[in-house]
Formats: structure tokens, C-alpha cells, sequence
């Protein structure tokens, strides 16, 4: 299993940090956020130490859903909820500030105000098919070393 030794949620995989488990498989554990949206906001987060979504193990992609999935169903009926977000930032621009992957399950409810604010674009002209044609090549050949990130 990987570790990094200054990565604060591998010393909680070890045990050597304080944290509140609510849940733990073979491959993943699930903990509360110290720093909440909501109160019983947990982060799932594999044993195996890896950066973001792209390091990610395939072997752990299934019981990151499945400990997602156990962890929302739990907070739903001991929190009554009405709803729930489940998302992972991947990248500082995308706001990750813990550089080992997870997912966080957010309790919502419909008085919470809190609110995505989105700034949603258009295609105009060919643009769509354009983008798809881009995604497939990149599928089909696989990725590659150099990301362009222009007119995205």
C-alpha cells in the first residue's frame, strides 16, 4: 500500500491522526470533514496514497462508489436529509487543497442556501462537434503526455 508521509489523510489511513471514522473496507476509508458544509459532511478516501482522480487506482474506483454510496444512505436516514451532494476537486484551480484523493458526501437541504453559481456556455457553429471530436481522439489514442488546456 503507498503512503506519504506528510499526507494527512495517510497518516489517518495509518492511525497516527486524530479523526472521526464512520466508515472502513479493505480499501477506503470514510471520515467526518473537520471543516464542514454541513454537519456529517464526510470525505471517502482511499488507503492507497495517489494525488487526484487520475492516480486513482482502478481497483479503488469501485469501492470509493460503493463507501460514497453506503456513507450517503446512512446520512440520509440518521439525518433525516432531503438531499446530498457527492463531488471531488481534482487540481488547485478546481479547489483541491488536500493533494490525496477523495470524495466528499454533503448533506443539503432545501434551506441551506447554498447555492452553485454557474456560468454556463454556449456552442455556436460546429464548437460542440469540434470538442467531441477531440474527446474521442483522446479516447481512442489515449492520453497524452502534453495537455493543451487552450479554448477549454
Amino acid at each position: 500500500m503507498s503512503f506519504d508521509p506528510s499526507c494527512i489523510f495517510c497518516k489517518i489511513v495509518r492511525h497516527e491522526s486524530a479523526s472521526e471514522i464512520i466508515y472502513e473496507s479493505p480499501r477506503v476509508l470514510g471520515i467526518l470533514d473537520v471543516r464542514p458544509i454541513h454537519f456529517g459532511h464526510a470525505l471517502v478516501i482511499p488507503k492507497n496514497h495517489c494525488r487526484d482522480f487520475l492516480a486513482l487506482q482502478h481497483d479503488d474506483l469501485h469501492d470509493i462508489l460503493d463507501g460514497s454510496q453506503r456513507i450517503a444512505r446512512a446520512l440520509v436516514s440518521s439525518l433525516g436529509l432531503e438531499g446530498f451532494n457527492i463531488f471531488s476537486n481534482n487540481g488547485h484551480s478546481a479547489g483541491q487543497s488536500v493533494f490525496h484523493f477523495h470524495m466528499h458526501v454533503v448533506p443539503r437541504y432545501s434551506d441551506d442556501n447554498i447555492k452553485f453559481v454557474l456560468q454556463l456556455k454556449h456552442y455556436t457553429g460546429g464548437e460542440m462537434g469540434m470538442m467531441a471530436d477531440r474527446i474521442r481522439r483522446a479516447l481512442t489514442d489515449g492520453p497524452s503526455t502534453a495537455v493543451n488546456t487552450t479554448n477549454l
